[in-house]
């Protein structure tokens, strides 16, 4: 059967999201030793890094517990100006992969339907995307918020994202850049599975196997020619 619509992951498939969390945080953690943090740079990236780790890296409340743990406490004059600067780094900064928005526009003109289906909560990724400019090219976005707060691999959001597009599994491409997250999670309910081999290289390890794998965002077309051959 062809391939009708293609999903995609958000952070580092659409986005270069880690990229984007470094750059961020490194303005944040400056802003933050100017205003008094008794940290080197290096130290304070590691410490904060590995409390991403631990908490997520989608932690909202990160600086006040990076500080709790740096310095005992909250002090609100840092801890501002550290979010300040976050905030505006982020801002000046957040685009799309090269050729995203080309494969994207492209993929619209051959007639997909496309949709996201992300991890990230309902209200940042819909930011990001607005920020990006490309809300206008997916027929939805589907946050874990609006899967019960499940994430991928969970079988949940696949099968919400196929009542929302209402095709069988086979009829769908699922784009990702995690192993145990979205190829897992596509492979468990019967899509085809494309590992975003461009995306966090960290994601690329786990037991499931991708059915393609592509290097750039417009080599989305070469697995589609070969999908819809079969």
């Amino acid at each position: 059967m062809p391939v009708k619509a293609v999903l995609f992951d958000l952070d580092n498939t659409l986005i270069d999201f880690l990229k984007m969390k470094h750059l961020c945080c490194s303005e944040a953690v400056n802003a933050m030793i100017s205003a008094g943090l008794p940290l080197t740079k290096k130290k304070a990236m590691r410490i904060l890094f590995e409390m991403y780790e631990l908490f997520g890296m989608e932690y909202q409340p990160i600086f006040q517990e990076f500080l709790k743990k740096t310095m005992g406490g909250i002090d609100y004059g840092i801890l501002a100006s550290g979010i300040v600067a976050y905030r505006r780094i982020r801002a000046s900064i957040l685009e799309p992969y090269p050729k995203v928005e080309n494969m994207l526009l492209k993929l619209k003109m051959q007639g997909y339907h496309l949709g996201i289906v992300t991890d990230a909560p309902r209200m940042k990724a819909w930011m990001r995307l607005a920020a990006m400019d490309l809300i206008r090219y997916f027929d939805f976005v589907l946050t874990k918020d609006d899967a019960r707060g499940l994430e991928k691999p969970n079988k949940l959001p696949f099968r919400k994202a196929m009542r929302k597009l209402g095709l069988p599994p086979e009829e769908i491409l699922f784009v990702g850049d995690s192993i145990r997250r979205d190829i897992a999670g596509a492979n468990r309910v019967g899509m085809h599975s494309c590992l975003a081999r461009y995306g966090e290289k960290k994601h690329h390890k786990g037991s499931a196997r991708p059915e393609f794998s592509i290097k750039g965002p417009m080599d989305i077309f070469k697995v589609l020619r070969k999908l819809n051959k079969k």
